[in-house]
């Protein structure tokens, strides 16, 4: 990742805490035909020191040969973004841009015997069914000729992490004024992910004045 300026780039614990509660991006390896992608949930986890990434894909999938233990993977976990048009500034002469937040993770990656699948599902489904207001749906529910059926059709992967990047571009570059400008168009947009950046903004410098509730 570039990170574009020093005071975007966000420190690796927050970049990790931010890829787990998201749970959800777009894994890039590639092979002699280039590079391949893949959108996938995942798991973080702490093994000997190590944070791995874990994930799961269809047995036909591509990616489930390039997890050699020796090929790199990059995973790409995206936040919101919003684009500002450059007369949301206070000041003149600004240029239109986006705001976002982003992380990347990278290491090699492991694929998992099937014997492993199971402990994969539960894991996931247990982080998952967390965020949700009800009683957590588990594999346990499941008519078993099913469950194993389905379990036998996929390839858990882990990512072992050795690159931990992350970008946060909200603005910390410009004034006081100019910053409070774009917070408050995002505060007022339709869009939830853009009131989500706005409230973020609104955290880096809590001391000025907003019209964000």
């Amino acid at each position: 990742m570039h990170i574009l300026r020093p005071q975007f780039r966000i420190e690796e614990q927050r970049a990790l805490e931010f890829a787990g509660r998201r749970g959800f991006g777009m894994i890039v390896a590639a092979d002699a035909s280039g590079p391949r992608a893949s959108h996938v949930p995942f798991v973080l986890a702490e093994r000997d020191g190590r944070t791995v990434v874990q994930i799961h894909f269809t047995a036909r999938n591509p990616l489930v040969e390039l997890a050699d233990g020796v090929r790199r993977f990059l995973l790409i976990v995206a936040g919101d973004d919003a684009y500002i048009s450059n007369d949301w500034y206070a000041s003149s002469d600004n240029v239109s841009t986006w705001l976002y937040e982003a992380v990347h993770l990278s290491g090699v990656a492991h694929l998992r015997a099937h014997d492993e699948n199971r402990g994969h599902g539960d894991a996931l489904l247990a982080v998952a069914e967390s965020r949700l207001p009800k009683q957590p749906w588990t594999l346990a529910q499941m008519e078993p000729g099913k469950r194993e059926s389905m379990l036998g059709a996929i390839r858990v992967v882990d990512l072992v992490v050795d690159q931990i990047e992350g970008q946060a571009k909200l603005n910390q570059h410009k004034t006081d004024a100019d910053h409070v400008a774009v917070a408050n168009r995002l505060a007022r947009s339709d869009e939830t992910g853009h009131r989500r950046l706005a409230r973020k903004m609104q955290a880096l410098r809590p001391e000025l004045g907003y019209d964000i509730s």
